[in-house]
């Protein structure tokens, strides 16, 4: 059901708007915001965690992303510093053959990153990055890093200019399938009573005159 999902998310263009609605008006990852426009995605998520202020960790995890995988990855702390830039973007889309970068946190190299046309949603830039040494995870921190994994790894993520929408693994069901096609045509209606019948926004949505109320 979750290759079936995706599927009709990319081939009807199901936007995050969309797929929040269907999740409660929820599932948005904050600060994850398009560096360049005019990109649509839909995958499989592959989580990866930044912590106190070293990139050491992501650097190892992100060699067993798989081709086409949505990586997202979550910074827990030193948000003013960039995880990383173009290097690991690079190796990422270009050589790991990710589908997409998603992280909470800042890059850095932003030039480049938009020069190069890459499906990348992030907080924003730093010219200050992350070093790249090895450091112990706390308890804590370890069992906020488990959460999150169970959370977001193997969910699905839909990005576009608006932001990422995630469908956690306990949504792959044929109930979430059907609530994604009604919010489809729940939308071909409502611009239909706008456009066609010039029906107000308010008769349309609130008090649902297509339905003869």
């Amino acid at each position: 059901m979750k290759e079936k999902i995706i599927d009709y998310i990319k081939r009807n263009r199901v936007s995050s708007t969309e797929i929040a609605d269907c999740l409660g008006k929820k599932g948005a990852i904050f600060n994850a915001n398009a560096i360049n426009r005019g990109h649509f995605t839909v995958g499989n998520v592959f989580y990866v965690y930044a912590a106190n202020g070293t990139n050491w960790d992501v650097h190892k995890q992100i060699e067993n992303v798989n081709d086409n995988d949505i990586v997202f990855i979550e910074v827990l702390d030193n948000l003013d510093k960039a995880v990383f830039g173009d290097l690991v973007s690079k190796y990422l889309l270009l050589y790991k053959q990710a589908n997409a970068i998603v992280t909470n946190g800042l890059l850095r190299d932003a030039p480049k990153l938009i020069k190069e046309n890459w499906k990348i949603w992030c907080k924003g830039f730093s010219p200050v990055g992350f070093v790249n040494e090895k450091t112990e995870i706390t308890k804590s921190q370890n069992q906020l890093i488990n959460q999150s994994k169970e959370k977001y790894e193997a969910a699905i993520a839909v990005c576009d200019d608006t932001g990422v929408v995630i469908i956690p693994k306990s949504l792959h069901n044929g109930d979430f399938y059907k609530k994604i096609q009604f919010i489809e045509e729940q939308e071909d209606i409502w611009f239909d009573c706008i456009d066609r019948k010039k029906y107000s926004t308010f008769e349309t949505v609130c008090i649902k005159k297509y339905l003869g109320n």
